[in-house]
């Protein structure tokens, strides 16, 4: 008895630790607590212990190991046990293959809330929300808070989802669920989409309400929405009020300034998040090289891309060089940005053989918008944009057979140019 008592006691504080490791991230520590405890105790282990050793398994992709934990939990006859079921379907989805989670799903013969949630969440984590909406359609258990918050989620990921995931939230207050901060943080994902004001104002207010409002990623959130649709004074006003504000805060407000063409505000607030020592990061230096190029200002654009490396140790991506080469583009500086791009230690991407093809047309540069044009056409080959505005330049230098070679080009491939369009959200 008193052998059983302390293996007990050993498993129960072992369950503790591994708990502890898995929920501070620290899943190498936790899966080689895992193995100790299983080749140590000789008490069998509990159903409690495997979640947390597949959920350490899903993190790091160890597949193989996460098959060697299924097949004991087979052999043990605790696949029958929900959580256990929960965490096997999580840790194939994401380390194996979707098909191998939803043939455990179906196999599991006990599946609570919890199963069904991992399995939506798995869809609509992999964008096959039409899956994941199936699924929801046929649950045999009452969903709740999280059914609901990846469904949403994974709505906003879509173009044409935002009336969905609106109509999800408004669900879930007709069947007497309460939205929590993951569901507003999802629904303010869906709002980035389009410009609806009044639904972030009701957002803004329920976490009010409910007390929600003080979290820094939904505060950083509700400036991104709110400076989308053109209320650059309300994130201000969000951003003023919060007592302490992270990267994400400070680049979330230079970015919407950027975003509107506030060149002025934007770097001000910059210099304030220098003064007061938050390091910025790349998504910082993207939304100050944005401000920039919107206004033109090619030497301040150099001089930041050089402190972003230098001073603070950034690795420049190719989003941060296409913006660079737009605004030395933009500024006349085409044969700069064509330097810009052949010392480019990363693949150049579309968007800044764009920005220099369309300033080449601006101004009136043949050699650099043929080489542009080239690269596109490669990068690129279903766009008839580029063709057009190549044609367009050749055109305007007098150069009509090449101008008319590639439209004959684009007659061949099939290509036709999109008309343009636009929306609106009515408000009743």
């Amino acid at each position: 008895m008193g052998s059983f008592s302390s293996n007990f006691q050993r498993l129960l504080s072992h369950t503790k630790l591994l708990t502890s490791h898995v929920n501070q991230g620290q899943h190498e520590r936790a899966l080689s607590l895992f193995r100790q405890i299983h080749s140590t105790l000789s008490l069998s282990l509990d159903p409690f212990v495997f979640p947390l050793a597949l959920k350490s398994c899903a993190a790091l992709n160890f597949s193989q190991l996460g098959a060697t934990i299924h097949a004991y939990t087979y052999k043990a006859s605790f696949t029958s046990n929900p959580f256990v079921a929960c965490a096997l379907v999580d840790m194939y989805g994401k380390c194996v293959s979707l098909a191998s989670a939803r043939q455990l799903f179906d196999e599991s013969p006990e599946r609570n809330v919890v199963v069904w949630n991992s399995m939506i969440s798995l869809y609509a984590r992999c964008n096959d929300i039409g899956s994941a909406l199936e699924l929801f359609r046929v649950m045999d258990v009452g969903p709740n808070s999280a059914t609901f918050n990846a469904i949403i989620a994974g709505l906003a990921e879509t173009e044409d989802g935002f009336s969905k995931a609106v109509s999800c939230y408004r669900e879930m207050g007709r069947i007497g669920l309460r939205p929590n901060l993951i569901t507003v943080l999802a629904l303010l994902r869906a709002c980035l989409g389009v410009a609806d004001v009044n639904l972030i104002e009701q957002i803004h207010g329920y976490s009010i309400r409910n007390d929600i409002d003080l979290d820094l990623q939904f505060r950083s959130g509700l400036i991104e929405a709110y400076g989308r649709c053109g209320c650059l004074d309300k994130a201000h006003q969000v951003f003023v009020s919060m007592k302490s504000r992270d990267v994400v805060a400070w680049s979330s407000l230079i970015s919407v300034y950027a975003l509107h063409g506030q060149a002025g505000p934007a770097l001000e607030v910059f210099k304030q998040m220098e003064k007061a020592n938050v390091k910025p990061d790349g998504i910082t230096f993207l939304g100050v090289l944005k401000a920039c190029s919107h206004a033109g200002l090619a030497d301040e654009a150099q001089m930041y891309f050089s402190r972003m490396r230098v001073r603070y140790g950034v690795e420049a991506s190719r989003d941060h060089y296409a913006c660079l080469i737009d605004v030395l583009s933009r500024a006349g500086r085409l044969h700069q940005a064509y330097d810009v791009i052949r010392k480019m230690p990363v693949k150049v991407t579309a968007k800044a053989w764009g920005a220099l093809l369309a300033s080449c047309r601006t101004y009136g540069e043949v050699e650099l918008a043929e080489i542009a044009g080239r690269a596109l056409f490669e990068v690129e080959p279903e766009n008839p944009a580029n063709f057009v505005i190549l044609a367009r330049i050749y055109a305007s230098n007098g150069r009509f057979e090449e101008a008319e070679r590639l439209r004959r080009e684009m007659i061949k491939r099939g290509m036709k140019t999109a008309p343009g369009s636009s929306w609106v959200v009515h408000q009743d």
